[in-house]
């Protein structure tokens, strides 16, 4: 399996476990949410929770995943200067620090030592990356402004190594996760204390936030808003004021936020989260993650509705370039083979319904095999750039061009006619002909072309190879020439 499909696969588990944890409500129920997230879903068997108190000490306040740690740990102080010792010895992976047990000083404490049955090395595993039983890994909690909150501590990989990289930055990423978590939390909390409290910390709010109206009558409409939700959305408190949260939502997304507001005016639903887009004031876009609640007073009575909102366009950015590297060739940026694979499965099916027949076209450059002997294979990685490049410029945007590998590629047109794809072929065979110039080189290429019939009904595979065919019979005219 490749590392972007693991890769993935972890981000869908993380984003799960990010989900249920912003579900909860209480400091309580938070901070069990945290560390038994970590024993779920993030493959460690142990992990425990120290919160920081105002003085600056430490209290473990919920551990998971074992029993005789939980008898232990819970409940412990200590002082604020608690992890400096081991921070000073630790390795820096990332926010995480990782305390290897040959640094830790002769006698020093560790707090919790796993008993000897549990930790066993597992057959296979070499001695420097197993996990060893004094080993211990930190994660710090921070609030959206910086403070520390808290220190996640987990112990007894799954797996019985040392975490690989994916693993720690899942735990560093859940870490984020958690120490907004728990900062909200504690901010539901002070809001329900008081109404100072809650205006000193709305105010004061790393994250977005905004109290917004779910009266039946005007639904949606701003009611107070904070700096950060300002800067996220690019509109003045006084402009979100006069506005609703739909008009400033993406018309794409405006079903589900209007589905969501109507249950919660209705009772049927008190917490709401979405992953949305916003309009901005100077109409760009901007991916937001939307936790919200409804206020009701002790006897039920709908009050206003409280949304945190994060920015999270980095994250979509970030996963939108996986999936572009999972489809497209990392050399020209054109589609791949599993991408014109299921391309073409598309196109075969909108035949059958149009009972309108289109084309594929196999494509291979001839002698190209002299360009890479001849002058280096980074000028012949340029060279297929350039023929990448010029292939897709004669192509219509609804068409695919894709690059199977080494100098072939395989054009896609749907709904064209035998004289369209004869003028389509000697289009891309003229763009080619044409001299191509990289790094003071100049070269002439040709391609051979070979085209099969795009119908209802066909096999991926069947039309491929009836190209590939009709490609090889093209270049053995072209050298009988």
């Amino acid at each position: 399996m490749s590392e972007v499909v693991i890769g993935l696969a972890g981000l869908r588990q993380l984003y799960e476990l990010i989900g249920a944890l912003n579900h909860e409500r209480s400091l309580d129920a938070t901070l069990t949410r945290v560390v038994e997230g970590v024993v779920a879903g993030l493959g460690f068997g142990v992990a425990a929770v120290n919160v920081v108190h105002p003085d600056g000490s430490f209290e473990t306040v919920a551990v998971a995943g074992s029993e005789d740690a939980r008898q232990t740990l819970l409940g412990s102080q200590a002082p604020a200067d608690a992890f400096d010792l081991e921070f000073a010895i630790a390795e820096h992976w990332g926010t995480l620090r990782f305390v290897p047990h040959d640094r830790l000083p002769a006698g020093m404490a560790t707090g919790w030592v796993p008993p000897a049955e549990v930790v066993a090395v597992p057959v296979g595993i070499d001695g420097e990356i197993a996990w060893h039983p004094l080993d211990a890994l930190f994660a710090p909690l921070h609030a959206p402004s910086g403070q520390l909150v808290g220190m996640l501590s987990v112990d007894l990989p799954k797996d019985g190594r040392r975490p690989a990289p994916l693993q720690r930055e899942l735990l560093e990423m859940f870490a984020v996760q958690a120490g907004i978590a728990i900062d909200n939390a504690r901010l539901t909390e002070q809001l329900h204390a008081s109404e100072e409290g809650f205006r000193l910390a709305f105010e004061g709010a790393g994250t977005g936030m905004s109290m917004i109206s779910l009266d039946p009558g005007d639904p949606g409409r701003y009611l107070r808003v904070n700096d950060r939700l300002c800067a996220i959305t690019g509109y003045t408190a006084e402009e979100l004021l006069q506005r609703t949260v739909n008009e400033i939502t993406h018309p794409d997304d405006l079903e589900t936020d209007k589905v969501a507001m109507a249950e919660a005016i209705s009772s049927a639903q008190d917490a709401y989260r979405a992953e949305k887009r916003y309009l901005r004031a100077d109409g760009s876009q901007v991916w937001v993650s939307v936790t919200a609640s409804a206020i009701r007073t002790s006897g039920g009575r709908l009050l206003y509705g409280i949304s945190q909102v994060e920015d999270i366009t980095a994250r979509k950015a970030g996963e939108a370039e996986l999936v572009h590297r999972a489809g497209h060739d990392p050399l020209t940026g054109l589609s791949n083979r599993s991408t014109l694979a299921a391309r073409l499965g598309e196109a075969v099916g909108r035949a059958s319904a149009s009972g309108q027949a289109g084309a594929v076209l196999f494509c291979d450059l001839d002698g190209f095999k002299a360009v890479n002997d001849t002058h280096g294979h980074d000028v012949g990685d340029q060279v297929l750039q350039v023929v990448a490049a010029r292939l897709a410029e004669q192509v219509r945007p609804g068409d695919l061009v894709a690059r199977l590998g080494g100098d072939e590629f395989v054009v896609v047109a749907e709904q064209v006619s035998d004289a369209e794809t004869a003028g389509l072929a000697e289009r891309l065979e003229d763009a080619i002909a044409a001299s191509i110039t990289v790094d003071a080189v100049t070269l002439g290429l040709t391609v051979s072309v070979g085209t099969a019939r795009l119908t209802g009904g066909a096999v991926v595979s069947d039309l491929l190879r009836a190209a590939d065919v009709a490609m090889f019979a093209a270049k053995g005219a072209r050298r009988a020439s």
